[in-house]
């Protein structure tokens, strides 16, 4: 008796979940609209009280006078250029191919050659020209004082790798130091200059000896606090600085003896009666130009000519890596004293030119603002680069006056412009250095069996 086989029965198919719900996709303006939005609110709640009141001298005393324009103005470019900013970083984020860094180099490398020599040769054509007057010498002899600081204090930060934020004080030193010996020992500008520089290279090294071990935000530390006791001793000592009134009555340079007044003090000639031409301030201040023009040269030829020698290079190595250097047998003691000594020297030349021009110091002309803008010179420019020290300080001390006729929108224009080359050019405006040392290939043997020399 056979039995039959049970049918199967197929199982009810499981019903299908419903698919997930799409959200609608947001427009790509949305986000960088409410980005804008947000930073002109923020904009609008700074501008109301600092730019929408002003003050001003009425009939019977001081009127409170609103400008809301000014603040619309404000809270319209913020949001514009925030807006540009959104819309703009997807693009700066998508990778760039790796280009070769050798047609760049040897491109930069050839310009250098022919727009060093041009720009030299303007600079020394200035006073010549016709538009040259006493305001744009002012100002190239600024911009050429803070070129020559900017490239003392490249070689303790941009080639050593030393962050210093206490140069101001070895600037002191110099200026101080001509100022003591010309008064009071009646030595010329040529003799208190080398003297300036000794005696500023000597505090270079007194700072250099307890900063040794030290790197970073401690050394950084540290070398501000020097700069500060230099100022304070500069203010109490009142014997020997004169404390807060400083130093007045500072003797001018002369051209190999010969003033440049309208008649000597003690008889003979003067600068205009030797050569036969009628008298001129302006002949005094072309010679301090031409002055810190060629102090500002040599020291750019002094600094070319040291990267290239042994001291140069342990500098660069004891930037990148000091324990490399302490394996080949640099002595990082000697190298970072050397360091600190050669960049304090010249900050001591700069400091008795300062001196000299002015023929008054005080301690005010040496707070920390000014460690401060030297240093920005150095980092805006490239640190390692002379190039980028020169665009810099144009750009930071030439900038502002060229918009002085922005008036209370001075600062306002070169902060908005600072912050641009920080966006732009983070590393420098000028970031390419050309490397000291070129490693080539290698030599193959002549087929007499001699090297190739």
């Amino acid at each position: 008796m056979s039995t039959a086989a049970p049918i199967a029965t197929a199982a009810p198919a499981p019903a299908k979940a419903p698919p997930p719900a799409v959200p609608p996709a947001r427009h790509p303006l949305l986000a960088p609209l409410r980005e804008a939005a947000v930073a002109a609110l923020v904009a609008l709640a700074v501008a109301v009280p600092l730019v929408g009141f002003e003050t001003v001298q009425g009939a019977s005393g001081l009127v409170l006078r609103t400008r809301w324009s000014w603040v619309a103005i404000a809270v319209v470019s913020v949001f514009i250029g925030r807006l540009l900013l959104a819309l703009l970083r997807p693009v700066r984020r998508q990778p760039r191919a790796r280009k070769d860094a050798g047609p760049a180099a040897r491109a930069f490398r050839d310009a250098a050659r022919w727009l060093g020599p041009i720009a030299i040769l303007l600079a020394l054509a200035l006073p010549l020209l016709p538009f040259a007057d006493r305001y744009i010498l002012d100002v190239s002899i600024l911009v050429l004082t803070y070129i020559m600081l900017g490239w003392g204090l490249n070689i303790v930060v941009g080639l050593a790798g030393l962050l210093d934020l206490g140069y101001v004080a070895f600037y002191a030193v110099g200026a101080y130091s001509y100022g003591l010996l010309a008064l009071n020992f009646d030595l010329s500008f040529w003799m208190c200059l080398p003297l300036a520089g000794m005696f500023a290279a000597t505090f270079g090294m007194l700072l250099g000896f307890p900063v040794l071990r030290l790197r970073g935000d401690y050394l950084a530390i540290v070398t501000l606090g020097f700069g500060e006791m230099i100022r304070v001793i500069l203010i109490n000592w009142y014997k020997l600085t004169n404390g807060p009134n400083g130093l007045s009555g500072i003797p001018r340079p002369s051209f190999f003896g010969l003033p440049f007044a309208t008649t000597p003090a003690g008889g003979g000639e003067t600068f205009s009666s030797f050569f036969g031409i009628a008298y001129s301030p302006l002949h005094r201040v072309i010679f301090l130009y031409y002055l810190i023009l060629v102090l500002a040269l040599l020291t750019n030829l002094f600094t070319l000519r040291i990267r290239k020698l042994p001291v140069g290079r342990a500098w660069e190595g004891l930037r990148e890596d000091e324990i490399a250097c302490r394996s080949l047998g640099i002595n990082p003691t000697n190298t970072k004293l050397t360091a600190f000594a050669i960049g304090a020297m010249f900050a001591g030349f700069a400091g008795s030119f300062f001196a000299t021009r002015q023929g008054f110091v005080s301690p005010e002309s040496f707070s920390f603002i000014e460690s401060a803008i030297i240093l920005a010179i150095v980092v805006l420019g490239g640190m390692g680069s002379q190039v980028g020290v020169v665009v810099a300080a144009i750009v930071l001390i030439g900038g502002p006056e060229l918009v002085r006729q922005l008036e209370d929108f001075r600062m306002l224009a070169f902060g908005g412009l600072m912050v641009l080359i920080m966006i732009w050019r983070p590393r420098g405006l000028l970031a390419f250095r050309d490397p000291t040392i070129r490693l080539g290939p290698r030599r193959t043997a002549a087929p007499t069996g001699e090297h190739r020399g």
